[in-house]
């Protein structure tokens, strides 16, 4: 299956499901496949074992995330402000 310079990982859909739908898929699908930072080890090679389950194979550190990210935007929020409050006293 030839895939174009334009659809990319979406080219799998052919002429099916519309251009911002596969725009969407394609944007969370390259996101989600490209190497991570891990939390250990601070080098580039966590990858998606699963829904929700990221593993680094540097280290083999796995831990929990997003879906998607191994850190959602949500997460980054909660961390930050447990920080906060914790480093504040």
């Amino acid at each position: 299956m030839a895939r174009t310079k334009k659809v990319g990982i979406t080219g799998r859909f052919g002429p099916r499901y519309g251009r911002k739908a596969k725009r969407a898929v394609k944007k969370i699908e390259e996101e989600m496949k490209r190497k991570h930072v891990c939390p250990s080890c601070d080098r580039p090679g966590v990858k998606r074992e699963s829904r929700g389950i990221w593993k680094c194979r540097k280290c083999g550190s796995v831990f929990t995330g997003g879906a998607y990210l191994p850190v959602t935007p949500m997460g980054k929020t909660a961390a930050r402000n447990i920080k906060r409050i914790v480093g504040g006293k």
